[in-house]
């Protein structure tokens, strides 16, 4: 057994070398310049929706308030004539990228931390390096990636933006693998 407390350097650094890495990779790489495309008439769904006032939050529509409405011949024509939508509402003004980038290290230090755990219950200090890599390397994988695939499963989000998602978090998981594989206690 490997206590937390010593794996604080492997936690860091694998951190911040993700962190650069998945930056790197969606600011400076074309890879997921696709994922979400620009509506066709923007402007016009914009100013039909601006005078709702929506508030910020995740909506479904047609959305039925029960099982029994869901089966209602009204609510069957709703689905029919569509659209069927799934859509996220932001606050209005630009983003708040220091706040996203934040959450997004703070994300990343708890995937370390769960697979440095999860490696230091199984894996005693001096073990080779292969080993530690592969513990590291499966956990922060299940952490950046399988999850994201219940999106495309349940709310159809484009199956493509997830398996490039994927890419990216086995991306993620092997360089977290490799920094802790190097870096674990002697």
């Amino acid at each position: 057994m490997t206590p937390l407390a010593s794996l604080w350097l492997p936690i860091l650094l694998s951190a911040v070398l993700v962190f650069i890495v998945s930056s790197i990779i969606h600011m400076a790489s074309p890879w997921h310049k696709d994922d979400y495309p620009r509506y066709p008439d923007e402007d016009r769904v914009l100013d039909a929706l601006r005078p709702l006032s929506i508030p910020p939050g995740d909506y479904f529509m047609p959305r039925a308030s029960g099982m029994e409405e869901m089966r209602s011949p009204a609510f069957v024509e709703k689905l029919n004539r569509g659209p069927f939508v799934l859509m996220t509402v932001m606050p209005n003004g630009p983003a708040n990228m220091a706040r996203s980038l934040v959450g997004w290290f703070v994300y990343i230090v708890v995937i370390a931390v769960f697979a440095g755990y999860i490696a230091g219950r199984a894996l005693p200090p001096g073990t080779i390096y292969l080993q530690v890599f592969r513990f590291i390397g499966a956990t922060a994988f299940l952490g950046f990636a399988l999850a994201l695939w219940q999106m495309s499963i349940w709310y159809r989000r484009a199956w493509s933006t997830t398996i490039k998602s994927t890419v990216d978090g086995l991306v993620y998981a092997l360089l977290m693998g490799a920094t802790f594989g190097w870096l674990w206690p002697r």
